[in-house]
This record gives structure tokens, sequence and C-alpha cells, in this order.
């Protein structure tokens, strides 16, 4: 029997939700899209993806509520992408995925670390700040910053660039943030 294309069979929540996120390179343009990237040039020479797929995946999250295309340029009309409501609650499992890869699949560590940007405590496992406590913390209050598996070598995209210093969460980097 062929594999499947889809999780059609699957009646499960999970299942449901990799139809939405699941797709290669989906995760990692919300990813991206948390990290303040919202113009298409940059998801695609940070990602390094294919046009006609970033441009798939950006219109399937687009109709399934998790980003939204915003103008923010007139002649040409050019749209950027920033995650809805539906989008931020991606967050917990972002974060989780992330620290795990970053545990226990990424020589040399986790590649960024994940602090409370109004006490600089680190996060806990569940994206909690055990100094403040209470629930994970809403991504706009989170600062990145390089963790020990960084490549000392930046590549030269403005995206990689911008990253490679601490930086809040849901602030735009990128040639949007070089205007």
């Amino acid at each position: 029997m062929a594999l499947g294309t889809d999780y059609e069979q699957q009646d499960c929540s999970l299942a449901r939700a990799l139809e939405v996120v699941g797709e290669r390179w989906s995760l990692l343009i919300v990813r991206d899209a948390f990290y303040g990237v919202q113009r298409f040039n940059d998801f695609l020479v940070h990602l390094g993806i294919p046009r006609a797929v970033l441009t798939s995946r950006l219109n399937a999250l687009v109709a399934a509520g998790v980003l939204r295309k915003e103008p923010y340029q007139e002649a040409p009309l050019r749209h950027g992408y920033l995650l809805t409501e539906v989008g931020l609650e991606l967050w917990t499992p972002v974060y989780t995925l992330a620290r795990w890869g970053g545990r226990h699949a990424a020589p040399g560590g986790p590649k960024r670390l994940f602090s409370h940007a109004l006490c600089g405590t680190d996060l806990d496992l569940a994206g909690a700040c055990p100094q403040c406590g209470g629930p994970a913390v809403p991504p706009g209050d989170v600062m990145m910053r390089p963790g020990p598996g960084a490549s000392p070598d930046v590549r030269p995209d403005a995206v990689s660039r911008a990253l490679a210093r601490p930086h809040r969460l849901l602030t735009p980097v990128g040639s949007a943030a070089e205007r």
C-alpha cells in the first residue's frame, strides 16, 4: 500500500494540526515569523527555500489563519506576513520543539537561547519564567540570543545578521528592519 500524502484517515487533533503546519518548511516559516521575519524575500533568503514552495506554504498558512497578509508597500503592492492570534498560539510547540532539538539533535547544543525579556531569566522547559512564576511567557516578552551551538560564521543575509545578536521575538528583522 502506498504511503498517503495527508492524514485524512487519522482521527486525531495532532493529525489535524499536522495538516496545517506539518508540511516541510511550514513550521520553519512559522518559526521565522516569531523571529520577526515578515517579507517574502527575507523568508526566501533566510530559509533557502524554493520560491514556488515558499509561495505555496505562505498561501496555505494564510488560508489556515496562522498568518495574515498586510501591505507594506503600495507601488508595486507588496505584502508582509504576520502571525495571527491563531499563529501566536503555536509559540509553545515551536519553543518546545526548538528546546528538544537543542538538547537532543543539535551538535554543540542549542543554536538559540530564550529568556524572559522583563527579568532576563532563561525560560524553563515549558516556556515559563522560573523567576517570575506563572504560565508560559508570551512570545512578545521573549528575548532570544545565540546559544552555544550557534555558528560563529554568520550567514550574510539580513535576517541571519540580525539574529546573531539578542533580539526580542516578533520584532521585525531583515530588510524591513533595516530601513
